[in-house]
């Protein structure tokens, strides 16, 4: 992975086609050895989690050229390589296991190192049924999420000021009711990225999360199907 590291922070000092085509090359390697990370991921989640399937490198991973049509940064390369396995592929839109290296050290999703797990953009109707699993369970949502790794916080962000009108205000379970995504994300450091320990950091943390991402797939499948 530092090579991958090396490369990402290298691009991101010179983002621009002219030097990204002088240095194909390197990029072409570390895409390559990413990839065989990545699929690697992919095998030893499938050993827990059965849902994965059959999917290839397309399906987990993501191209390095940004669409800039309508964005103010019109930087034409990410500066980070992700790899999203998840039921049916990263198109699916079911929760799944996400990961990405990054050339910088800040936070959120286009920089610094980052590990999650969840559905983040949830469908009005797939939050409408969390929501009410959640109040049916009485306490079993806190049950899943008191077995997550502590690397791995529940994410608050973009939360609704208040309680939905039809849900309670004064229960332990108040504040999921508010949320407009259900995602666990942590920062990852870069001693974890460059240590040759970094596959098995994640997989501890992918197989504590497994329970809440059935919790939610629960919902994303009742919500099309109806079962």
């Amino acid at each position: 992975m530092k090579q991958v590291l090396e490369f990402l922070r290298e691009l991101s000092c010179n983002n621009n086609r002219e030097w990204f085509t002088e240095h194909k090359a390197e990029y072409l390697q570390a895409k390559a050895a990413f990839e065989r990370f990545s699929l690697s991921l992919l095998e030893e989640i499938r050993k827990f989690d059965s849902s994965i399937g059959n999917l290839g490198i397309g399906d987990i991973t993501y191209r390095i050229y940004r669409d800039v049509r309508f964005s103010a940064n019109k930087d034409p390369y990410k500066t980070h390589m992700g790899v999203y396995i998840c039921k049916g592929g990263k198109k699916s839109g079911y929760s799944g296991y996400y990961f990405h290296v990054s050339a910088d050290a800040g936070g959120g999703w286009e920089s610094g190192h980052m590990v999650a797990d969840g559905d983040y953009l949830c469908e009005p109707k797939v939050l409408a049924i969390i929501r009410e699993d959640i109040e049916a369970g009485d306490g079993d949502f806190r049950e899943i999420l008191s077995h997550v790794v502590p690397r791995l916080k529940l994410e608050m962000d973009g939360a609704l000021k208040k309680v939905p009108k039809d849900f309670p205000s004064d229960t332990p379970d108040s504040d999921f009711y508010r949320l407009k995504r259900f995602c666990l994300s942590g920062p990852i450091t870069d001693d974890m990225i460059t240590s040759p320990d970094l596959m098995n950091d994640l997989i501890r943390m992918f197989r504590s999360a497994k329970p809440f991402l059935d919790y939610i797939n629960r919902a994303i499948h009742y919500s099309r199907t109806g079962e």
